[in-house]
């Protein structure tokens, strides 16, 4: 797929601090800065997102990676196996999120989020009363608002990232362990 908006030019101090902080700009933002205010308020949301800590790192690291492999944001999926491996992540866990539901990596909590996820990705949402109980019990009524937003921030950007036809930008190409590929629902029933 190639981008179907071309990249904006950025200005140098943007440029030059996206390179400082991950090695290269992020074509999302190349993308958005068509809009340089959209752009802006963008960063600062995902900055604000990003500062939140109710809820554990690691779970909405795999929450946010759930939601790119349902939507198919490679995008979104290559740079944060990329960030959760520099969050400390255990990279074998990570590296199975899009095959959740088949690996035995995940525990009980973990299994809940990742489906929590997929739920309000699907159109329309299919949470469960059960499930927001248990996922309340354990978070907290701030931890599931927080996780909620967090992950209809994900939607957001994988949504946009594929609707611009952003793709992989090969984060995650230096990381030990592969990323799995996504196995659909059904497959994972029917043991495929």
């Amino acid at each position: 797929m190639a981008l179907r908006i071309p990249k904006a030019e950025l200005p140098a101090e943007v440029r030059e601090a996206l390179i400082e902080q991950l090695g290269t700009v992020p074509e999302p933002v190349e993308v958005t800065y068509h809009h340089p205010a959209l752009a802006a308020a963008n960063q600062v949301f995902a900055a604000e997102v990003g500062r939140w800590d109710v809820v554990d790192a690691s779970l909405k690291t795999f929450a946010h990676m759930a939601v790119a492999a349902q939507i198919g944001c490679g995008w979104c999926l290559d740079i944060n196996y990329f960030l959760a491996l520099n969050q400390k992540l255990d990279p074998a866990k990570a590296s199975q999120v899009p095959r959740w539901r088949t690996a035995d990596v995940f525990t009980p909590l973990e299994r809940d989020v990742l489906t929590y996820a997929e739920a309000m990705t699907t159109t329309p949402p299919q949470v469960t009363d059960e499930l927001s109980a248990r996922l309340l019990d354990v978070l907290g009524p701030a931890g599931l608002v927080e996780l909620t937003v967090y992950i209809g921030f994900a939607n957001l950007a994988a949504r946009c990232n594929t609707a611009h036809g952003i793709t992989s930008q090969g984060f995650s190409d230096a990381c030990e362990i592969p990323l799995a590929t996504r196995q659909e629902p059904s497959d994972a029933a029917s043991g495929v």
